[in-house]
């Protein structure tokens, strides 16, 4: 099996100015994430949502530090070629600057993480440019944000209406000034979701954002059918989806013994990869997410977004090199590129 190229910041950016998608999922284990990487997946995230799907927690809020190393570490060692992101758990940097910086760079040493990702706007900007300055990769979390949810009123869909859509893109440009490579939108319409993607520089990826984002992400979890609670929305199982081409597989090898014996490919790890890498063709392909997948807005709603001077229009905001090269000098610590001066929902269920 040839052995798979990490993504680059260069990768990331490039992919984006091409419309080309990319497809990650999170891992806490080994097998999962071997998993991952066998499919081809872009960039694996180590979520806090571990702390629900794999460490039986109600919520996110309680795993700490400790916890999100150990489960990073695993990951890392079953996908140690594919781009991993440290999720910063809540109390790991909210605190002070000096909290953020010490606890991103123990992702990075001791779990072999490339880049964390911690949630919220303005708020964190500061301690986001403390941890760029530091040298390390910041991905920036917007829309629903598990870990604050009770300044929300709970889990509800963002950006639907003119004071969401507003904040979330002026947040987007505040982390953006402060220097993430990328910016993960959780729980959003597909219209605003798009609005963000197309205004900014930096990769912009969804979860229950829509499919016209610059990527798409998964809790592994709720793509296997491994978690029993609940389910979000936006989430598709895919497991059905590979069953038949699973058992046909296994009725092609002429000894299974011998190929449990010799490569191990004759179980559960083999079913995993297949559904992952039938999730990853489907982002790549735009399949996924469809609208079966996707958080609906009324038209008057829409109308109303369209009122806003953040709103650009319908049309595409290409990226073209030169944009790509100075992010990407950004995210290295050159001076931060140019923000542009400021111009009863639908209820989701998410881990992430």
């Amino acid at each position: 099996m040839s052995k798979q190229t990490k993504r680059t910041l260069a990768n990331l950016m490039g992919m984006k100015a091409q419309h080309a998608p990319a497809a990650w999922v999170t891992a806490y284990d080994v097998p999962f994430a071997l998993a991952a990487e066998r499919a081809g997946v872009d960039l694996i995230l180590v979520g806090d949502s571990g702390a629900m799907v794999q460490l039986g927690y109600p919520t996110t809020n309680p795993v700490t530090m400790d916890e999100m190393i150990v489960l990073a570490r695993a990951a890392h060692r079953g996908a140690p070629n594919t781009f991993l992101i440290g999720d910063m758990p809540q109390g790991s940097y909210e605190a002070c600057e000096r909290d953020a910086v010490l606890n991103a760079l123990r992702f990075i040493k001791e779990a072999g993480c490339d880049a964390v990702k911690c949630e919220g706007g303005r708020r964190v900007a500061g301690k986001i440019r403390a941890m760029v300055d530091a040298g390390i990769l910041v991905m920036g979390h917007l829309g629903l944000t598990p870990q604050s949810t009770a300044s929300f009123g709970g889990y509800r869909v963002q950006g639907k209406t003119r004071e969401s859509f507003d904040r979330t893109v002026e947040d987007a440009f505040e982390l953006q000034q402060a220097g993430v490579f990328a910016i993960l939108l959780e729980a959003m319409p597909e219209e605003p979701a798009a609005q963000v993607a197309r205004q900014l520089h930096v990769p912009i990826y969804g979860i229950g954002a829509g499919g016209k984002v610059d990527g798409q992400l998964v809790i592994m979890h709720d793509l296997m059918g491994f978690y029993e609670p609940f389910r979000p929305w936006f989430a598709k199982c895919y497991i059905p989806s590979v069953t038949r081409q699973f058992t046909e597989f296994l009725e092609s090898v002429p000894d299974l013994k011998q190929l449990g014996r010799s490569e191990r490919r004759d179980g559960l790890l083999v079913l995993a990869e297949m559904a992952i890498r039938e999730y990853v063709k489907d982002v790549r392909d735009r399949r996924f997410p469809h609208h079966e997948y996707i958080y609906s807005i009324k038209e008057e709603e829409l109308a109303a977004l369209r009122m806003s001077s953040y709103w650009k229009g319908d049309h595409l905001y290409p990226v073209d090199g030169n944009a790509a090269s100075l992010m990407i000098q950004h995210c290295a610590g050159a001076p931060a590129a140019h923000v542009p001066a400021n111009g009863a929902e639908q209820g989701v269920t998410t881990k992430e």
